[in-house]
């Protein structure tokens, strides 16, 4: 594509909120960031509807001026907006509410099977479709006259004022579709569900041009077309088939932040019975409507769990020389966490943490603690990974990139796989970018991982022994 116009990602997170501003070529010019806040009305947690719309705002007036040709938004699959003719009807749920345990065990009666589905029952309300059914009860009147739309076209909807849905954020975890037919699921039309979510459109599909009253506000085009986007993993993973080592072969994406989420890109067919529901796999659906063999587990919250959300984290680059000489004394006095760090989630949802052989004060506790998370993360993600056979290619994105002990661990567990890493910070909103242009290819490559030096697999043979011991 040639021309000097530029191209906006809004990439709504579950912790972070990000705004990329985009050339033509894939050159990124511009990148915003800030912490979502709590929100709480009437005693639910609520996603922070109203802030980061008001940073979003903010934050395009600083770019006016700019020749915008298209805005793509993308956010995390557990949410969803009712809409009425003013606009939000309440505030959208956040999926770490807790739901009611009658409420709960009424909608596990109803929800469809996981071969039907591809999705797992998961806890409080990151199966979309728990929260629907409990605002249903909570608002009949306004669910029954409301538009459904998933939490990224939410903000195409901000954005543009065209209400449309999309199969990638219908199709993560969220018990409303049926990937292998390509349609809502039985319970959503039953219940009339699927009636009630907005006409069903291409995560690629212009829904819209931006608002006059947004663009006179921002300074921005009023011509510039809205997206409908998609559900920020599946925006990694079309970055990563940006990539010659990925595209069209087979290769798992391993998307890092608040969740690992792994996603394979299969060369041969699979079936939806064998994935083990019980141990947080499940199938996500891409933006070309393909099923997707997935496993996910809550990766980033463990390790904060472990390090106390310490300003000098795991990943950052000063510290990777200090934490890489924590890993032979780690390996020599076997010291290791076993799982898990948050229960209900992962490949050990039943699993108590604990350490094993804890670092102490005269060990260096500070950089071992985070050292060992590392090792333990590595643990966790090779499981997930054996559950959906991942094999031949891994592609690990996204923040823990950067953690050298996590990567190089886990290459070293996975010697037949060869294992890659790319940008740490812009995968997603590049994926999104891909959107308008298919054929846009990544900047600067993907690295090789070195495997970790050491007895990796002496380490995890224990380790498995002993999450085995406890589950017996």
């Amino acid at each position: 594509m040639t021309g000097t116009g530029t191209f906006i990602v809004v990439d709504i997170g579950k912790t972070l909120s990000k705004l990329t501003l985009w050339t033509r070529g894939g050159r990124m010019l511009d990148r915003q960031v800030r912490p979502n806040s709590p929100c709480e009305q009437e005693g639910l947690r609520c996603l922070d509807v109203t802030g980061i719309g008001q940073w979003l705002r903010a934050t395009l007036r600083g770019w006016s001026g700019h020749p915008v040709e298209a805005i793509v938004p993308v956010a995390h699959g557990a949410g969803f907006a009712a809409l009425g003719e003013d606009g939000l009807l309440f505030p959208p749920l956040d999926y770490e509410q807790a739901i009611p345990e009658d409420v709960m065990a009424d909608y596990r009666r109803e929800r469809d099977a996981f071969t039907l589905t591809g999705s797992p029952a998961l806890p409080d309300g990151l199966n979309l479709g728990t929260q629907v059914y409990w605002m249903s009860r909570l608002h009949p009147e306004k669910m029954a006259g409301a538009t459904l739309v998933p939490w990224a076209q939410y903000w195409a909807w901000f954005l543009s004022g065209q209400a449309a849905s999309e199969v990638t954020s219908l199709g993560c975890h969220t018990d409303l579709w049926r990937p292998a037919d390509a349609r809502f699921s039985p319970m959503a039309e039953r219940f009339g569900w699927a009636e009630r979510f907005a006409p069903i459109v291409k995560a690629s599909d212009a829904v819209g041009t931006l608002r006059p009253e947004l663009a006179a506000e921002t300074g921005l085009p009023a011509t510039a077309q809205v997206l409908a986007g998609l559900h920020d993993s599946n925006a990694a993973l079309l970055a990563a088939r940006g990539f010659t080592e990925i595209a069209r072969q087979e290769a798992t994406i391993l998307s890092t932040g608040t969740w690992f989420i792994a996603m394979r890109l299969a060369a041969e067919t699979f079936s939806i019975a064998s994935l083990p529901e019980a141990r947080d796999t499940l199938v996500n659906v891409d933006a070309y409507g393909w099923p997707v063999p997935s496993a996910r587990f809550m990766g980033g919250r463990e390790i904060e769990s472990v390090i106390q959300l310490d300003t000098r984290r795991v990943d950052i680059r000063p510290d990777q020389p200090r934490l890489m000489e924590e890993v032979p004394g780690l390996l020599r006095r076997r010291t290791m966490m076993m799982p898990t760090l948050a229960p209900g989630f992962g490949p050990f949802p039943d699993g108590e943490a604990r350490w094993v052989n804890a670092p102490v004060e005269w060990q260096g506790t500070w950089y071992a603690r985070r050292a060992a998370i590392c090792l333990y993360a590595a643990m966790v993600a090779d499981t997930s990974l054996d559950l959906i056979g991942s094999k031949q290619r891994l592609l690990i994105e996204g923040r823990f990139a950067e953690a050298e002990v996590f990567v190089r661990a886990l290459a070293a567990l996975r010697p037949e796989t060869e294992v890659y890493v790319a940008n740490a910070h812009n995968d997603v909103s590049f994926g999104a970018l891909r959107l308008i242009n298919p054929l846009l290819q990544a900047q600067g490559g993907l690295r090789r991982v070195e495997p970790l030096e050491g007895d990796l697999a002496g380490y995890r043979t224990l380790w498995q022994d002993s999450v085995a011991k406890a589950f017996a």
